[in-house]
């Protein structure tokens, strides 16, 4: 995304949107596991087993159901090398969490490291209570604003990029077409630094394409229609995405 001026700058919030089951949570893992910064990853939307088994798969190669045998085989110790490299990274995976857990947890991980992550991932922000209750589409509106002025601050103040995953509306819920700045649910785009949105490929064998819009980016190009995008190759094996300008 480097050739789009797409940067995950420390200070800074973004949110990433795509329809269920795009791969808007393999990106973001993919971007913890191959960067070298601390990272909190909030993963409300997937549970242990899940997000253990994909890590192991996209930092070995190994194909991710036969990791997820060697788990539940209690046959996983070959992998404990790869994993042990990855210390800096932490999880939650509280389905729920409130904003006074990320606050305490946040805390920890200074007692613990000496300084806060430099990256905090939040999967999804819908996952997180917020202090507005929702009573209708006008209160939920409000509601996800709120939250997203609480990750700006929260980036602000422990110096760290906040990355929350986020939805689309109905119509581009099959992340096939790209996606515009407009698809982002709730009309919450005002308060990030940047915006990426997500749709995918299909080629009819089993392979994916997942394509990456900047449809909102303070700090360099950006393209609200969705119709820009950089494209990486998902393999449904490792998990593991690789641009598509590298292969070629």
């Amino acid at each position: 995304m480097a050739r789009h001026e797409v940067e995950f700058r420390r200070g800074e919030f973004s949110l990433v949107a795509a329809g269920p089951g795009t791969g808007k949570s393999l990106f973001a893992l993919n971007l913890v596991l191959f960067g070298s910064s601390p990272v909190m990853y909030y993963s409300a939307d997937s549970n242990a087993t899940t997000q253990l088994t994909r890590a192991t798969s996209i930092l070995t190669g190994d194909p991710v159901r036969d990791v997820k045998r060697k788990l539940l085989a209690d046959e996983f110790g070959e992998y404990a090398a790869y994993l042990a490299k990855r210390w800096w990274l932490r999880f939650n995976y509280e389905a729920r969490p409130t904003l006074k857990v990320i606050e305490t947890d946040l805390r920890s991980y200074f007692e613990v490291f000496g300084m806060f992550p430099h990256l905090i991932v939040v999967d999804n922000i819908t996952n997180v209570a917020g202090d507005t209750p929702v009573e209708d589409a006008g209160s939920y509106a409000i509601g996800l604003e709120s939250m997203c002025e609480y990750m700006s601050d929260m980036a602000r103040y422990t110096g760290a990029h906040v990355l929350a995953l986020h939805h689309v509306t109905g119509e581009h819920s099959d992340g096939l077409n790209p996606i515009p700045l407009s698809g982002v649910k709730g009309k919450i785009a005002r308060v990030p630094a940047l915006v990426l949105t997500i749709h995918k490929e299909i080629d009819g064998m089993d392979g994916k394409v997942l394509h990456i819009s900047p449809v909102k980016n303070r700090e360099g190009f950006e393209d609200s229609s969705g119709q820009t995008f950089s494209s990486y190759e998902f393999n449904s094996t490792s998990l593991r995405l690789t641009d598509l300008v590298d292969i070629l």
